[in-house]
């Protein structure tokens, strides 16, 4: 392997054990809140606000770094009925080129989710600050996304790339 196609092949499988990883422990902690929540309000008549916050966000990271997981094991959602119209040669040729186009597609959602969270960090309560740091999930949701597909177009294992 080339200098540049090992850094890009081990970016892609650090950026893979990241998100496992993370993935993992927001699931984790989302089950451990959802249960302490249900225990709390139905034994002790207790119950706590942030942790409702929290699980919300956390859903968002299971979904985003999921999505990402997904992306990169060509395991995620096509809606794609014109590659069953055309030739396989012409298919393959296709390839790359969708991705490219997927990975600006989430570059842009990207930055207007971060435009999003920086007007929203303007005008935040202090009593909100928790959810609006746990809401850069969204604009990182999409970078991850982004990153996943730009390196899949440079990359020469084409076996991600069915």
């Amino acid at each position: 392997m080339r200098p540049l196609e090992d850094l890009l092949f081990r970016t892609r499988l650090g950026l893979i054990q990241l998100e496992k990883i993370l993935a993992g422990l927001s699931l984790l902690l989302l089950l451990i809140i959802a249960l302490s929540q249900v225990v709390l309000r139905n034994f002790f008549e207790l119950g706590f606000a942030d942790l409702d916050v929290i699980a919300r966000h956390l859903v968002l990271f299971v979904t985003f770094m999921g999505a990402a997981l997904a992306s990169e094991g060509n395991k995620h959602i096509k809606i794609d009925c014109v590659s069953s119209a055309i030739k396989p040669r012409f298919r393959d040729r296709l390839k790359k080129p969708l991705i490219a186009i997927s990975s600006i597609v989430c570059a842009i959602f990207f930055w207007y989710a971060l435009q999003f969270w920086i007007d929203e960090s303007q005008y935040a309560p202090d009593n909100e600050q928790l959810a609006l740091y746990m809401a850069l999930i969204l604009p990182l949701g999409f970078l991850t996304l982004s990153l996943h597909f730009f390196l899949l177009v440079f990359s020469r294992d084409t076996a991600f790339i069915e």
